[in-house]
């Protein structure tokens, strides 16, 4: 449903990545998860952008960011550890990222602290719709 990055004081920062608006799609089964976004207005000038992660975070090639492996959640803090097994991006292979996670019926609210590519602090909310 949305990505939305916001400093401490709540300011939007927009990601010269993905974009504004990305599309994305979430799957998580039987202690895997597999995760993809795409900028939303993709060209061909999208690849030839600069690749850049956050602090606990992964980063996107041209416009596109996809990976897999499995994941764990405490139940006690409702924080998911993403452990990556395969990714768009080599870098990206093999570590592990945390989330913290709120259900609410149909929706999936991850909040993660992360930075921008140049190294300001902000707060990730990305909201996902359950569709099956």
């Amino acid at each position: 449903m949305s990505r939305e990055d916001h400093t401490s004081d709540g300011e939007r920062r927009i990601d010269p990545i993905l974009g504004p608006d990305p599309l994305g799609i979430l799957v998580y089964a039987n202690n895997y998860f597999s995760a993809q976004f795409m900028k939303r207005e993709r060209s061909a000038d999208s690849v030839s952008q600069p690749t850049a992660a956050g602090q606990n975070n992964t980063s996107a090639i041209g416009g596109y960011d996809a990976y897999f492996g499995t994941y764990e959640v405490n139940k006690e803090t409702n924080q998911v550890a993403h452990t990556l097994v395969g990714s768009i991006n080599p870098g990206n292979i093999g570590m592990t990222v945390h989330r913290n996670l709120l259900v609410e019926g149909d929706k999936l609210t991850i909040k993660l602290e992360t930075t921008t590519r140049e190294g300001e602090p902000v707060t990730r909310t990305l909201t996902w719709k359950r569709i099956s």
